[in-house]
C-alpha cells in the first residue's frame, strides 16, 4: 500500500512551552483517554502486560517527511501523537503503596534544536502535564528498563510495524520494536497466513465456507507458506460441518498476543463513546458542505482536480485537518475505477462524476460519496442505473438496527442490484451480479476509515457506510449504452436502539435533488485566476 498524506495530524502541544494561540476547543480530552485505558484494562486477560506503539516517520522525498500519522490504537488509549513511543497497559498495580502504577509511556526526549525544525514535543513533563500520565520515561531507558515478561501469564501487543528505518541511536522505534521482540520472545511469522488463518477460526461457517476457499486458492498456488500448510489444505478440502469445527477449534490454539489485542482494541473502538460521535458528526457535517459545494460547482469543463482542490479548501475553511484517505474524484471512465486516484482528467464533458471524499477532524473520518452529471442533467441511461443504486440503499437503510449484521446488508444489496441489472438485460442471473457490484456495502467508520470492529451483529453507537454501487467499463458484455457509466451513493449512518440515523442526510441523494443542486451556482463559478 502506498504512503497517504494522512488523516491525524500533530495536535497535542507542550503545555511547560509557551502555548499556541488560537488552537480548536474541541480535541479529545485526557480523561477521555484515561477512560480508554482503564475499559482495555478491564477486558486483558488475568496477570497481563500490554504494548502498544507508535506508528513510524515516513520518507516523502529525500530529507523531508510526510506529515506524521499516529497508530490510531496508541492516539486512541494515549493522546501521544508522536513518533519512537510505546505504551505498556498493566492488568494489575505493579509495586507496592503510593508509587504503585498499572500504566506507563516511554517517549522522545525534547530537543530545542530539532524542535526549532520540525515542531514541539511533549517530552516527560509535557506527558505528564498535558495527557495526565504519572509513569513517563524517555524512549533510551526502554532497553534498560526491568521488565520480567515471564512473570506475566499473557504479553498482548498490536501489530508491529515493519519495514521501520533506524536512525542509530537504539531507542528510535526501531529499537524500542527490537528491544520488545527480544525480551518477549516474539519470533516473525508469516503475518498475513496467521491472520488468515484467525479470520477462518473466528468466521468461517458451512454457508460462507467456499467464500474462504475461493479467497485462498489463488494464494496457495502461487505461495509454498500456504499450499504447505497443513490447516490450508484442510480448508481447501472443502470440510464437512464436523471438520469445520473440529479444525475451528484447532486454529483458536493458534491466537497470540496480538491477536488477543486486537479482538479487546476492536471490541473497543467499534462502539463509539459520546466524545467520538460528536466529533464524526462534525467530520460528516464539513463532508457534505464539501460535496454540496462540489455538486455545485461541477460543469463539462471542469477538471477533476479542481473539484477535488473545491473539497479540500471547505474542509480547511471548516477546520477538518485532512482527508480520512486520497480523495477520489473520477468522471466517465475513471468513476468505474473503484480506487481511482489521479483526478487528472481535464474535462468532465457530458459525463457522471463520481466522488467519494470524507473530511479527517481530529482524526475522525467521515466516508461519502455522491454520483453528479457533469452538465447538470442525467441522461436516460445514467438515471436508470442511478435510480437503481438510490432504491437499493433506500432499502439496506432499513436494515440498519441493532441486531442486524454486515451480511444481511450485502444481502439485500446483491438481490436488489441484481434484479433491476436483469431487467435493464445487462446480467442475466443473480450469479453475474459482481461483475458490475465488485466491492462490499458496508464498513465500520471512525479513526480509520475502514475502522476495526468485530464485523458481527451490530450494536447502539456504532457507525457503519452504507454504499452499494454499478460499475460498468467499455468493453462490458452488455449493450454499449451502458459503457462507462460508474454510480455510487455512500452515507454515514449511527446504529441507535431500534433504527438508525443517517449522519451525512443534509446531503441530497435522490436524482432530482441531485439535478436541482447542480444546477444552482456555486461560490467557485465565479472565480477568476489569471491564465498561466
Amino acid at each position: 500500500m502506498k504512503i497517504i498524506i494522512p488523516a491525524l495530524l500533530i495536535f497535542v502541544f507542550v503545555s511547560s512551552i509557551k502555548a499556541q494561540d488560537n488552537l480548536p476547543d474541541d480535541y479529545l480530552t485526557k480523561e477521555f483517554h484515561n477512560n480508554r485505558r482503564e475499559a482495555f484494562r478491564n477486558l486483558m486477560p488475568d496477570n497481563s502486560v500490554a504494548f502498544v506503539f507508535s506508528y513510524p516517520e515516513r520518507n516523502f522525498s529525500n530529507d523531508v517527511d510526510y506529515v506524521f500519522h499516529q497508530n490510531p490504537n496508541l492516539y486512541y488509549l494515549s493522546g501521544y501523537n508522536e513518533p519512537d513511543a510505546v505504551l505498556l497497559i498493566f492488568k494489575d498495580l505493579q509495586g507496592k503503596g503510593d508509587t504503585a502504577f498499572n500504566e506507563m509511556i516511554f517517549v522522545r526526549e525534547r530537543d530545542k534544536a530539532t524542535e526549532t525544525w520540525t515542531g514541539r514535543r511533549l517530552g516527560i513533563e509535557g506527558t505528564k502535564n498535558t495527557l495526565g500520565f504519572s509513569q513517563v520515561l524517555q524512549g533510551k531507558d526502554f532497553a534498560g528498563y526491568p521488565i520480567d515478561f515471564k512473570k506475566f501469564t499473557k504479553v498482548l501487543y498490536d501489530n508491529i510495524p515493519v519495514d521501520i528505518k533506524s536512525n542509530g541511536t537504539g531507542y528510535d522505534l526501531s529499537g524500542l520494536l527490537k528491544t520488545f521482540k527480544v525480551n518477549a520472545n516474539i519470533t516473525e511469522e508469516n503475518e498475513t497466513l496467521h491472520n488468515l488463518l484467525i479470520m477462518v477460526s473466528d468466521y468461517a461457517n458451512i454457508q460462507n465456507l467456499n467464500y474462504f476457499i475461493e479467497y485462498i486458492k489463488p494464494m496457495a498456488e502461487k505461495d509454498e507458506a500456504f499450499s504447505n500448510n497443513t490447516y490450508i489444505q484442510q480448508i481447501l478440502a472443502n470440510p464437512d460441518s464436523v471438520q469445520l469445527s473440529i479444525l475451528k477449534a484447532k486454529l483458536k490454539s493458534l491466537k497470540n498476543g496480538k491477536d488477543t489485542f486486537t479482538e479487546i482494541i476492536s471490541s473497543l473502538r467499534q462502539i463509539k463513546t459520546p466524545e467520538e460521535i460528536a466529533l464524526m458528526r462534525k467530520a460528516i457535517k464539513i463532508s457534505t458542505l464539501a460535496h454540496s459545494e462540489a455538486i455545485k460547482a461541477v460543469t463539462p469543463a471542469t477538471s477533476e482536480n479542481e473539484i477535488e482542490g473545491i473539497h479540500r479548501y471547505i474542509h480547511r475553511k471548516y477546520g477538518a485537518e485532512d482527508e480520512g484517505y486520497p480523495p477520489i474524484v473520477g468522471s466517465g471512465a475513471n468513476g468505474c475505477i473503484l480506487h481511482y486516484e489521479e483526478n487528472n482528467s481535464t474535462r468532465m464533458n457530458n459525463q457522471l462524476l463520481l466522488m467519494d471524499v470524507g473530511a479527517a477532524y481530529h482524526g475522525y473520518s467521515a466516508d461519502i460519496t455522491r454520483t453528479v452529471p457533469a452538465s447538470g442533467k442525467f441522461t436516460k441511461e445514467q438515471r436508470e442505473i442511478y435510480d437503481l443504486v438510490y432504491t437499493a440503499q433506500a432499502e439496506i437503510f432499513k436494515l440498519c438496527t441493532q441486531g442486524s449484521t454486515f451480511d444481511k446488508l450485502e444481502e439485500k444489496a446483491s438481490e436488489i442490484l441484481a434484479a433491476g441489472l436483469i431487467k435493464l438485460g445487462i446480467i442475466k442471473n443473480i450469479d453475474e451480479i459482481k461483475t458490475y457490484y465488485p466491492h462490499g456495502c458496508s464498513h465500520y467508520l471512525g479513526l480509520d476509515v475502514h475502522d476495526v470492529g468485530d464485523y458481527r451483529k451490530f450494536k447502539e453507537n456504532m457507525i457503519i457506510t452504507v454504499e452499494p454501487g454499478i460499475y460498468i467499463p467499455a468493453g462490458s458484455a452488455c449493450d454499449p449504452k451502458w459503457w462507462n457509466i460508474g454510480v455510487r451513493i455512500e452515507d454515514d449512518v449511527l446504529i441507535t436502539k431500534d433504527k438508525c440515523e443517517i449522519l451525512s442526510i443534509d446531503l441530497p441523494s435522490q436524482w432530482s435533488e441531485i439535478e436541482k443542486l447542480a444546477n444552482q451556482k456555486s461560490m467557485f463559478n465565479n472565480s477568476f485566476l489569471p491564465k498561466l
